[in-house]
């Protein structure tokens, strides 16, 4: 069964009794890890209690189908319940769990999955959906909403305050990737200290915007598939001192709106709907883009951007490899995708 967007912090808290595996999926790597870790912690209060966890990979599951059986099966030597954990799974073991949920062990073991970002017609999805034993959980890049909240609950768990002005600006400057909005956040109640306030100069110089006219112009011309624009705004974004991850995070917010007004569209509502459901508001001389953009990356391409974005910025975070270099090669690489779609659409 599905796992409706209300219902997900109740099942995360305390998971239905009848639900004997969970896929937690979806293009945000970092909700997706974030979820399944809060669910592992309801089923087993210390995950990495070797007597009750086992982690597997999918992989590792290929080469020996009856081991997820077996493991989920076995009785805890110090009682409570079994968790088995998988990670990276996709389709390649959609058939695997579906005999397994058809027939699953006795007893209360329950199987944690992790996936990436499924298709609707995704085997490993389909398993899980329609089994009423088990259940799925799409983890879909945050929205303003999401972020104030996630910016509040850092801000309560730190003790620290946020300045007026400073909440809307963070609101507007993360988002992408649960896990690295949150390690932000954390950086700045660090800075903050117990007890200290979050201003906007404070969220300005640890979590910088990308709002600049010349970075907005390689985002813009990357989603519309003109990479000699894009190289020329970027190289004028980066002389101007623009970092790297800034312009990452700035084409994450960009793929996060077209993804869902791409979303929408897919629902069945009207490109111009789709755009009229905005907010804040599209600024009325980007409709025009914007609706073309729509045509370039249905809501599945944009997810996909979304994910190599967020790999991006890990990259750049701490391969060692030049930032710029990495910067440089992700947005060129999306504009030369678009134009691909472009001329095939043409």
């Amino acid at each position: 069964m599905k796992i409706e967007p209300r219902r997900v912090e109740p099942f995360l808290a305390a998971p239905d009794a009848a639900v004997r595996a969970c896929l937690v999926y979806g293009p945000d790597r970092g909700l997706v890890g974030e979820r399944a870790a809060r669910l592992a912690r309801a089923i087993v209060p210390d995950p990495k209690d070797a007597f009750r966890v086992a982690a597997l990979s999918a992989e590792s599951l290929l080469s020996n189908p009856a081991r997820l059986h077996d493991e989920a099966a076995q009785l805890s030597l110090m009682g409570g319940r079994r968790l088995v954990h998988v990670s990276d799974a996709g389709d390649a073991v959609g058939a695997l769990f579906a005999r397994y949920l058809a027939d699953p062990p006795a007893g209360d073991g329950f199987v944690l999955v992790e996936g990436g970002d499924l298709k609707p017609r995704s085997s490993l999805r389909r398993a899980f959906e329609g089994a009423k034993n088990a259940a799925a959980i799409a983890c879909y890049p945050d929205g303003p909403r999401e972020i104030e909240a996630l910016v509040r609950e850092v801000a309560r768990a730190h003790r620290i305050a946020i300045a007026p002005d400073a909440l809307p600006y963070l609101v507007s400057s993360l988002g992408g990737d649960r896990g690295l909005s949150r390690q932000e956040l954390e950086k700045l109640a660090l800075f903050a200290g117990d007890g200290g306030t979050v201003t906007l100069a404070d969220a300005a110089a640890l979590v910088g915007d990308s709002a600049d006219l010349s970075l907005e112009d390689a985002v813009l011309a990357a989603a519309e598939g003109k990479p000699a624009a894009c190289e020329r705004a970027l190289a004028r974004a980066l002389a101007e001192g623009e970092a790297p991850i800034r312009i990452l995070r700035a084409a994450q917010r960009h793929f996060t709106q077209l993804h869902r007004t791409a979303a929408r569209v897919d629902d069945g509502a009207g490109a111009d709907e789709a755009i009229a459901a905005i907010r804040p508001p599209l600024f009325f001389k980007l409709k025009d883009s914007f609706k073309r953009q729509l045509r370039l990356w249905p809501a599945r391409r944009a997810a996909a951007v979304l994910v190599a974005l967020v790999e991006a910025e890990r990259q750049a975070k701490s391969s060692g490899m030049p930032g710029e270099t990495i910067c440089r090669a992700a947005l060129l690489r999306i504009a030369r995708g678009a134009m691909q779609s472009s001329r095939h659409a043409s």
